[in-house]
Protein backbone atom coordinates (compact mmCIF):
# COMPACT_ATOMS: atom_id res chain seq x y z
CA UNK A 1 0.00 0.00 0.00
CA UNK A 2 2.88 2.34 0.90
CA UNK A 3 4.65 1.60 -2.38
CA UNK A 4 1.51 2.40 -4.35
CA UNK A 5 1.24 5.76 -2.58
CA UNK A 6 4.86 6.59 -3.39
CA UNK A 7 4.36 5.65 -7.06
CA UNK A 8 1.23 7.81 -7.23
CA UNK A 9 3.09 10.80 -5.78
CA UNK A 10 5.97 10.31 -8.21
CA UNK A 11 3.52 10.15 -11.12
CA UNK A 12 1.82 13.37 -10.01
CA UNK A 13 5.17 15.13 -9.63
CA UNK A 14 6.22 14.04 -13.12
CA UNK A 15 2.96 15.36 -14.56
CA UNK A 16 3.40 18.70 -12.82
CA UNK A 17 6.99 18.89 -14.07
CA UNK A 18 5.85 18.15 -17.62
CA UNK A 19 3.26 20.91 -17.42
CA UNK A 20 5.82 23.41 -16.10
CA UNK A 21 8.33 22.57 -18.83
CA UNK A 22 8.66 25.42 -21.29
CA UNK A 23 7.52 24.92 -24.85
CA UNK A 24 10.26 25.31 -27.44
CA UNK A 25 9.96 26.73 -30.94
CA UNK A 26 12.30 26.44 -33.89
CA UNK A 27 11.72 28.52 -37.02
CA UNK A 28 13.36 29.29 -40.31
CA UNK A 29 12.66 32.78 -41.61
CA UNK A 30 9.75 31.63 -43.78
CA UNK A 31 8.34 29.53 -40.94
CA UNK A 32 8.54 32.55 -38.65
CA UNK A 33 6.66 34.67 -41.19
CA UNK A 34 3.96 32.01 -41.62
CA UNK A 35 3.58 31.65 -37.86
CA UNK A 36 3.31 35.41 -37.37
CA UNK A 37 0.60 35.73 -40.02
CA UNK A 38 -1.55 33.31 -38.01
CA UNK A 39 -0.65 34.11 -34.41
CA UNK A 40 0.45 37.73 -34.28
CA UNK A 41 -1.93 39.79 -32.16
CA UNK A 42 -2.52 42.45 -34.82
CA UNK A 43 -3.07 39.79 -37.50
CA UNK A 44 -5.64 38.03 -35.32
CA UNK A 45 -7.58 41.25 -34.74
CA UNK A 46 -7.39 42.13 -38.45
CA UNK A 47 -9.07 38.79 -39.22
CA UNK A 48 -11.72 39.57 -36.63
CA UNK A 49 -12.32 42.93 -38.30
CA UNK A 50 -13.16 41.08 -41.52
CA UNK A 51 -15.64 38.86 -39.69
CA UNK A 52 -17.20 41.92 -38.07
CA UNK A 53 -17.47 43.59 -41.50
CA UNK A 54 -19.25 40.52 -42.86
CA UNK A 55 -21.76 40.68 -40.01
CA UNK A 56 -22.20 44.40 -40.62
CA UNK A 57 -22.91 43.71 -44.28
CA UNK A 58 -25.59 41.18 -43.36
CA UNK A 59 -27.05 43.57 -40.79
CA UNK A 60 -27.46 46.19 -43.53
CA UNK A 61 -28.98 43.61 -45.89
CA UNK A 62 -31.62 42.58 -43.34
CA UNK A 63 -32.95 46.13 -43.17
CA UNK A 64 -34.65 45.53 -46.54
CA UNK A 65 -35.97 42.07 -45.65
CA UNK A 66 -39.28 41.29 -43.91
CA UNK A 67 -39.37 42.22 -40.23
CA UNK A 68 -41.65 40.33 -37.84
CA UNK A 69 -42.32 41.49 -34.29
CA UNK A 70 -44.67 40.26 -31.60
CA UNK A 71 -45.60 41.45 -28.15
CA UNK A 72 -47.90 41.05 -25.18
CA UNK A 73 -49.12 44.13 -23.32
CA UNK A 74 -50.85 44.05 -19.94
CA UNK A 75 -52.44 46.97 -18.13
CA UNK A 76 -53.77 47.01 -14.56
CA UNK A 77 -56.16 49.92 -14.01
CA UNK A 78 -56.13 49.75 -10.20
CA UNK A 79 -57.96 53.08 -10.19
CA UNK A 80 -60.13 53.63 -13.27
CA UNK A 81 -60.33 57.12 -14.68
CA UNK A 82 -63.73 58.69 -14.03
CA UNK A 83 -65.82 61.11 -16.04
CA UNK A 84 -68.70 63.39 -15.05
CA UNK A 85 -72.07 63.17 -16.84
CA UNK A 86 -75.36 65.00 -16.15
CA UNK A 87 -77.29 63.22 -13.39
CA UNK A 88 -80.61 63.85 -15.13
CA UNK A 89 -79.66 61.20 -17.70
CA UNK A 90 -80.14 58.66 -14.95
CA UNK A 91 -83.18 60.29 -13.30
CA UNK A 92 -81.26 62.76 -11.15
CA UNK A 93 -81.79 66.42 -10.55
CA UNK A 94 -80.93 68.85 -13.34
CA UNK A 95 -77.62 70.65 -12.80
CA UNK A 96 -76.09 67.76 -10.87
CA UNK A 97 -73.39 65.41 -12.17
CA UNK A 98 -72.57 61.78 -11.53
CA UNK A 99 -69.14 60.09 -11.53
CA UNK A 100 -68.92 57.26 -14.07
CA UNK A 101 -65.91 54.96 -14.65
CA UNK A 102 -65.38 53.53 -18.14
CA UNK A 103 -63.35 50.41 -18.93
CA UNK A 104 -62.25 47.34 -17.00
CA UNK A 105 -59.63 46.90 -14.34
CA UNK A 106 -57.50 44.44 -16.35
CA UNK A 107 -56.63 44.79 -20.05
CA UNK A 108 -54.37 42.60 -22.20
CA UNK A 109 -53.29 42.93 -25.82
CA UNK A 110 -51.45 40.22 -27.80
CA UNK A 111 -50.18 41.49 -31.14
CA UNK A 112 -47.86 40.70 -34.05
CA UNK A 113 -46.72 42.81 -37.00
CA UNK A 114 -45.07 42.18 -40.35
CA UNK A 115 -43.31 45.07 -42.09
CA UNK A 116 -41.52 45.26 -45.41
CA UNK A 117 -39.49 48.02 -46.98
CA UNK A 118 -40.56 48.42 -50.60
CA UNK A 119 -38.31 51.23 -51.76
CA UNK A 120 -35.74 53.44 -50.06
CA UNK A 121 -32.83 54.97 -51.97
CA UNK A 122 -30.66 55.21 -48.87
CA UNK A 123 -31.07 51.46 -48.31
CA UNK A 124 -29.72 50.67 -51.78
CA UNK A 125 -26.73 52.92 -51.17
CA UNK A 126 -26.27 51.31 -47.76
CA UNK A 127 -25.92 47.89 -49.37
CA UNK A 128 -23.13 49.17 -51.61
CA UNK A 129 -21.47 50.88 -48.64
CA UNK A 130 -21.51 47.64 -46.65
CA UNK A 131 -19.71 45.84 -49.48
CA UNK A 132 -17.14 48.63 -49.68
CA UNK A 133 -16.66 48.49 -45.90
CA UNK A 134 -15.93 44.78 -46.20
CA UNK A 135 -13.36 45.46 -48.93
CA UNK A 136 -11.69 48.07 -46.72
CA UNK A 137 -11.43 45.53 -43.89
CA UNK A 138 -9.98 42.93 -46.25
CA UNK A 139 -7.47 45.46 -47.57
CA UNK A 140 -6.51 46.35 -44.00
CA UNK A 141 -5.82 42.66 -43.35
CA UNK A 142 -3.58 42.44 -46.44
CA UNK A 143 -1.71 45.57 -45.41
CA UNK A 144 -1.28 44.21 -41.88
CA UNK A 145 0.16 40.99 -43.30
CA UNK A 146 2.56 42.86 -45.58
CA UNK A 147 3.81 45.12 -42.82
CA UNK A 148 4.05 42.18 -40.43
CA UNK A 149 6.13 40.24 -42.96
CA UNK A 150 8.57 43.14 -43.30
CA UNK A 151 8.81 43.65 -39.53
CA UNK A 152 9.41 39.93 -38.90
CA UNK A 153 12.19 39.87 -41.49
CA UNK A 154 13.83 42.88 -39.84
CA UNK A 155 13.49 41.43 -36.36
CA UNK A 156 14.73 37.99 -37.47
CA UNK A 157 17.77 39.65 -39.05
CA UNK A 158 18.50 41.60 -35.87
CA UNK A 159 18.68 38.38 -33.86
CA UNK A 160 21.04 36.83 -36.39
CA UNK A 161 23.12 40.02 -36.41
CA UNK A 162 23.48 39.90 -32.63
CA UNK A 163 24.27 36.18 -32.79
CA UNK A 164 26.98 36.65 -35.45
CA UNK A 165 28.41 39.57 -33.49
CA UNK A 166 28.68 37.37 -30.40
CA UNK A 167 30.47 34.68 -32.42
CA UNK A 168 32.94 37.10 -34.03
CA UNK A 169 33.60 39.01 -30.81
CA UNK A 170 34.15 35.69 -29.01
CA UNK A 171 36.76 34.67 -31.58
CA UNK A 172 38.42 38.07 -31.40
CA UNK A 173 38.51 37.81 -27.62
CA UNK A 174 40.14 34.37 -27.73
CA UNK A 175 42.80 35.51 -30.20
CA UNK A 176 43.43 38.73 -28.27
CA UNK A 177 43.76 36.90 -24.95
CA UNK A 178 46.40 34.60 -26.44
CA UNK A 179 48.25 37.57 -27.90
CA UNK A 180 48.07 39.37 -24.55
CA UNK A 181 49.46 36.34 -22.67
CA UNK A 182 52.30 36.00 -25.17
CA UNK A 183 53.02 39.72 -24.91
CA UNK A 184 53.17 39.50 -21.11
CA UNK A 185 55.77 36.76 -21.34
CA UNK A 186 57.85 38.83 -23.73
CA UNK A 187 57.53 41.81 -21.37
CA UNK A 188 58.69 39.69 -18.42
CA UNK A 189 61.81 38.84 -20.37
CA UNK A 190 62.43 42.56 -20.80
CA UNK A 191 62.17 42.54 -24.58
CA UNK A 192 59.30 45.05 -24.89
CA UNK A 193 57.87 47.91 -22.91
CA UNK A 194 54.93 47.59 -20.51
CA UNK A 195 52.97 50.00 -22.69
CA UNK A 196 52.48 47.24 -25.27
CA UNK A 197 50.78 45.07 -22.66
CA UNK A 198 48.59 47.91 -21.43
CA UNK A 199 47.50 48.76 -24.96
CA UNK A 200 46.31 45.19 -25.51
CA UNK A 201 44.50 45.24 -22.16
CA UNK A 202 42.58 48.32 -23.25
CA UNK A 203 41.58 46.61 -26.49
CA UNK A 204 40.52 43.46 -24.61
CA UNK A 205 38.37 45.52 -22.22
CA UNK A 206 36.66 47.09 -25.22
CA UNK A 207 36.03 43.65 -26.74
CA UNK A 208 34.54 42.36 -23.47
CA UNK A 209 32.22 45.36 -23.25
CA UNK A 210 31.06 44.93 -26.86
CA UNK A 211 30.51 41.19 -26.28
CA UNK A 212 28.30 41.76 -23.24
CA UNK A 213 26.33 44.39 -25.11
CA UNK A 214 25.81 42.02 -28.06
CA UNK A 215 24.49 39.35 -25.68
CA UNK A 216 21.99 41.77 -24.18
CA UNK A 217 20.90 42.89 -27.64
CA UNK A 218 20.34 39.30 -28.69
CA UNK A 219 18.01 38.77 -25.73
CA UNK A 220 16.05 41.93 -26.56
CA UNK A 221 15.90 41.11 -30.29
CA UNK A 222 14.77 37.53 -29.57
CA UNK A 223 11.99 38.77 -27.29
CA UNK A 224 10.87 41.14 -30.04
CA UNK A 225 10.61 38.21 -32.47
CA UNK A 226 8.60 36.26 -29.90
CA UNK A 227 6.24 39.19 -29.51
CA UNK A 228 5.76 39.44 -33.27
CA UNK A 229 5.14 35.70 -33.54
CA UNK A 230 2.57 35.72 -30.74
CA UNK A 231 4.80 33.58 -28.51
CA UNK A 232 5.14 34.08 -24.78
CA UNK A 233 8.51 35.71 -24.11
CA UNK A 234 9.27 33.05 -21.49
CA UNK A 235 9.19 30.27 -24.11
CA UNK A 236 12.32 29.01 -25.85
CA UNK A 237 12.92 30.13 -29.44
CA UNK A 238 15.59 28.99 -31.88
CA UNK A 239 16.17 30.56 -35.29
CA UNK A 240 17.51 28.01 -37.74
CA UNK A 241 18.51 30.17 -40.71
CA UNK A 242 21.93 31.81 -40.86
CA UNK A 243 22.61 35.42 -41.73
CA UNK A 244 24.85 34.47 -44.67
CA UNK A 245 22.25 32.14 -46.23
CA UNK A 246 19.42 34.66 -45.93
CA UNK A 247 21.61 37.38 -47.40
CA UNK A 248 22.49 35.25 -50.42
CA UNK A 249 18.83 34.41 -50.91
CA UNK A 250 18.01 38.12 -50.95
CA UNK A 251 20.56 39.08 -53.60
CA UNK A 252 18.33 39.48 -56.67
CA UNK A 253 19.59 41.85 -59.35
CA UNK A 254 16.58 41.03 -61.58
CA UNK A 255 14.36 42.72 -59.00
CA UNK A 256 15.90 46.08 -59.94
CA UNK A 257 14.56 45.78 -63.49
CA UNK A 258 10.92 45.13 -62.57
CA UNK A 259 8.29 47.66 -63.59
CA UNK A 260 6.26 49.34 -60.88
CA UNK A 261 2.47 49.54 -61.03
CA UNK A 262 1.11 51.76 -58.27
CA UNK A 263 -2.46 50.50 -58.75
CA UNK A 264 -1.41 46.98 -57.74
CA UNK A 265 -0.23 48.08 -54.29
CA UNK A 266 -2.45 47.67 -51.28
CA UNK A 267 -2.08 51.35 -50.33
CA UNK A 268 -3.50 52.41 -53.69
CA UNK A 269 -6.36 49.92 -53.38
CA UNK A 270 -7.16 51.23 -49.92
CA UNK A 271 -7.23 54.73 -51.39
CA UNK A 272 -9.60 53.55 -54.11
CA UNK A 273 -11.97 52.06 -51.57
CA UNK A 274 -11.87 55.22 -49.47
CA UNK A 275 -12.73 57.19 -52.60
CA UNK A 276 -15.60 54.80 -53.30
CA UNK A 277 -16.87 55.25 -49.75
CA UNK A 278 -16.93 59.03 -50.25
CA UNK A 279 -18.82 58.59 -53.54
CA UNK A 280 -21.38 56.41 -51.84
CA UNK A 281 -21.76 58.97 -49.06
CA UNK A 282 -22.57 61.56 -51.72
CA UNK A 283 -25.15 59.22 -53.26
CA UNK A 284 -26.58 58.58 -49.80
CA UNK A 285 -27.17 62.30 -49.26
CA UNK A 286 -28.76 62.56 -52.70
CA UNK A 287 -31.02 59.56 -52.02
CA UNK A 288 -32.61 61.39 -49.10
CA UNK A 289 -34.49 63.49 -51.66
CA UNK A 290 -36.21 60.37 -53.04
CA UNK A 291 -39.52 59.06 -51.67
CA UNK A 292 -39.60 55.93 -49.54
CA UNK A 293 -42.33 53.31 -49.49
CA UNK A 294 -43.08 50.71 -46.85
CA UNK A 295 -45.86 48.28 -46.02
CA UNK A 296 -47.03 46.55 -42.89
CA UNK A 297 -49.60 44.07 -41.58
CA UNK A 298 -50.74 43.97 -37.95
CA UNK A 299 -52.62 41.22 -36.11
CA UNK A 300 -53.80 41.19 -32.53
CA UNK A 301 -56.25 40.19 -29.81
CA UNK A 302 -57.61 42.32 -26.97
CA UNK A 303 -59.07 41.04 -23.73
CA UNK A 304 -60.83 42.94 -20.94
CA UNK A 305 -61.84 41.76 -17.48
CA UNK A 306 -62.39 43.08 -14.00
CA UNK A 307 -60.56 40.00 -12.72
CA UNK A 308 -57.19 38.63 -13.88
CA UNK A 309 -58.66 35.64 -15.69
CA UNK A 310 -57.23 36.00 -19.17
CA UNK A 311 -56.03 32.41 -19.40
CA UNK A 312 -59.29 30.76 -18.44
CA UNK A 313 -61.65 29.18 -20.96
CA UNK A 314 -64.34 31.77 -20.21
CA UNK A 315 -62.21 34.74 -21.20
CA UNK A 316 -63.27 36.35 -24.45
CA UNK A 317 -60.60 37.65 -26.81
CA UNK A 318 -61.44 40.22 -29.47
CA UNK A 319 -59.32 40.05 -32.56
CA UNK A 320 -58.30 42.84 -34.90
CA UNK A 321 -56.07 43.15 -37.99
CA UNK A 322 -55.05 45.83 -40.43
CA UNK A 323 -52.76 46.45 -43.37
CA UNK A 324 -51.17 49.69 -44.43
CA UNK A 325 -48.79 51.25 -46.90
CA UNK A 326 -46.78 54.34 -46.07
CA UNK A 327 -45.32 56.81 -48.53
CA UNK A 328 -42.89 59.47 -47.39
CA UNK A 329 -42.08 62.23 -49.90
CA UNK A 330 -39.43 64.81 -48.94
CA UNK A 331 -40.55 68.18 -50.30
CA UNK A 332 -38.62 71.04 -48.77
CA UNK A 333 -35.84 71.08 -46.15
CA UNK A 334 -34.82 74.74 -46.42
CA UNK A 335 -31.88 73.57 -48.57
CA UNK A 336 -30.47 71.47 -45.70
CA UNK A 337 -30.28 68.34 -47.88
CA UNK A 338 -28.59 70.31 -50.63
CA UNK A 339 -25.95 71.58 -48.18
CA UNK A 340 -25.23 68.07 -46.94
CA UNK A 341 -25.01 66.77 -50.51
CA UNK A 342 -22.55 69.51 -51.44
CA UNK A 343 -20.41 68.70 -48.41
CA UNK A 344 -20.35 65.04 -49.45
CA UNK A 345 -19.44 66.04 -53.00
CA UNK A 346 -16.52 68.13 -51.73
CA UNK A 347 -15.31 65.18 -49.64
CA UNK A 348 -15.53 62.98 -52.74
CA UNK A 349 -13.41 65.42 -54.75
CA UNK A 350 -10.90 65.53 -51.89
CA UNK A 351 -10.64 61.73 -51.97
CA UNK A 352 -9.83 61.88 -55.68
CA UNK A 353 -6.98 64.29 -54.99
CA UNK A 354 -5.79 62.13 -52.08
CA UNK A 355 -5.70 59.07 -54.35
CA UNK A 356 -3.63 60.94 -56.93
CA UNK A 357 -1.25 62.01 -54.16
CA UNK A 358 -1.03 58.40 -52.96
CA UNK A 359 -0.12 57.24 -56.46
CA UNK A 360 2.66 59.80 -56.80
CA UNK A 361 3.90 59.07 -53.29
CA UNK A 362 4.07 55.36 -54.04
CA UNK A 363 6.14 56.00 -57.15
CA UNK A 364 8.60 58.05 -55.12
CA UNK A 365 8.75 55.34 -52.45
CA UNK A 366 9.44 52.72 -55.09
CA UNK A 367 12.31 54.68 -56.62
CA UNK A 368 13.79 55.22 -53.18
CA UNK A 369 13.32 51.55 -52.19
CA UNK A 370 14.96 50.41 -55.42
CA UNK A 371 17.85 52.83 -54.93
CA UNK A 372 18.29 51.77 -51.30
CA UNK A 373 18.32 48.10 -52.27
CA UNK A 374 20.84 48.66 -55.05
CA UNK A 375 23.03 50.64 -52.68
CA UNK A 376 22.80 47.91 -50.03
CA UNK A 377 24.03 45.36 -52.58
CA UNK A 378 26.95 47.60 -53.46
CA UNK A 379 27.77 48.15 -49.80
CA UNK A 380 27.58 44.42 -49.12
CA UNK A 381 30.04 43.61 -51.94
CA UNK A 382 32.32 46.44 -50.82
CA UNK A 383 32.19 45.45 -47.14
CA UNK A 384 33.05 41.86 -48.06
CA UNK A 385 36.18 42.87 -50.03
CA UNK A 386 37.24 45.49 -47.46
CA UNK A 387 36.91 42.93 -44.66
CA UNK A 388 39.26 40.63 -46.50
CA UNK A 389 41.82 43.46 -46.76
CA UNK A 390 41.41 44.35 -43.08
CA UNK A 391 42.00 40.73 -42.10
CA UNK A 392 45.25 40.61 -44.10
CA UNK A 393 46.42 43.93 -42.66
CA UNK A 394 45.68 42.82 -39.11
CA UNK A 395 47.44 39.50 -39.66
CA UNK A 396 50.56 41.25 -41.01
CA UNK A 397 50.58 43.72 -38.14
CA UNK A 398 50.25 40.89 -35.65
CA UNK A 399 53.27 39.11 -37.13
CA UNK A 400 55.28 42.33 -37.11
CA UNK A 401 54.24 43.04 -33.53
CA UNK A 402 55.34 39.62 -32.32
CA UNK A 403 58.67 40.02 -34.10
CA UNK A 404 59.16 43.48 -32.66
CA UNK A 405 58.94 45.21 -36.03
CA UNK A 406 55.72 47.12 -35.23
CA UNK A 407 54.50 49.15 -32.27
CA UNK A 408 51.49 48.28 -30.15
CA UNK A 409 49.71 51.36 -31.50
CA UNK A 410 50.05 50.15 -35.09
CA UNK A 411 48.83 46.70 -34.08
CA UNK A 412 45.92 48.12 -32.07
CA UNK A 413 44.92 50.38 -34.95
CA UNK A 414 44.86 47.38 -37.29
CA UNK A 415 42.76 45.45 -34.76
CA UNK A 416 40.26 48.29 -34.34
CA UNK A 417 40.00 48.60 -38.11
CA UNK A 418 39.31 44.87 -38.42
CA UNK A 419 36.67 44.91 -35.72
CA UNK A 420 34.93 47.88 -37.35
CA UNK A 421 34.97 46.19 -40.77
CA UNK A 422 33.58 42.99 -39.27
CA UNK A 423 30.62 44.88 -37.85
CA UNK A 424 30.18 46.84 -41.09
CA UNK A 425 30.09 43.56 -43.01
CA UNK A 426 27.44 42.10 -40.74
CA UNK A 427 25.40 45.29 -40.90
CA UNK A 428 25.63 45.32 -44.72
CA UNK A 429 24.13 41.83 -44.77
CA UNK A 430 21.21 42.94 -42.62
CA UNK A 431 20.71 46.00 -44.83
CA UNK A 432 20.41 43.79 -47.93
CA UNK A 433 17.74 41.72 -46.19
CA UNK A 434 15.80 44.73 -44.89
CA UNK A 435 15.94 46.79 -48.07
CA UNK A 436 14.77 43.88 -50.19
CA UNK A 437 11.86 43.32 -47.80
CA UNK A 438 10.80 46.95 -48.29
CA UNK A 439 11.07 46.64 -52.07
CA UNK A 440 9.18 43.33 -52.03
CA UNK A 441 6.32 44.98 -50.13
CA UNK A 442 5.92 47.67 -52.79
CA UNK A 443 6.06 45.06 -55.57
CA UNK A 444 3.62 42.71 -53.78
CA UNK A 445 6.24 39.98 -53.53
CA UNK A 446 5.44 37.38 -50.87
Amino acid sequence: MKNKLVLTLLLLLSLVHAQEKKQTYSFSLQQAIDHALQHNYSAINASRDIEAAKKKKWETTTMGLPQINAGLDYQNNFELQKSLIPAQFFGGNPGEFMEVAFGTKHNMNAHASLSQLIFDGSYLVGLQSARTYLKISENAKIKTNQELREIVINAYGNVLLADESITILGKNKTILEKTLNDTREIYKNGLIEEENVEQLQITLASINSSLEYAKRMKTIATNMVKLLLGIDINEELTLTDSLAVITQNNVDLALLKEEFNASSTIDYQIGQNLQESKRLLMLYEKSKALPSIGAGINFGYNAFNDQFAFFTSNQKWLNYSNMGISLNVPIFSSFGRSARTQQAKIAYEQSKTALLETEQNLKVKFEKAKSDYEYSLEQYANAKSVLSLAERIENKQQIKFREGLSSSFDFTEAQQQLYAKQQAYLQSMVEVINKKATLDKLLNKN
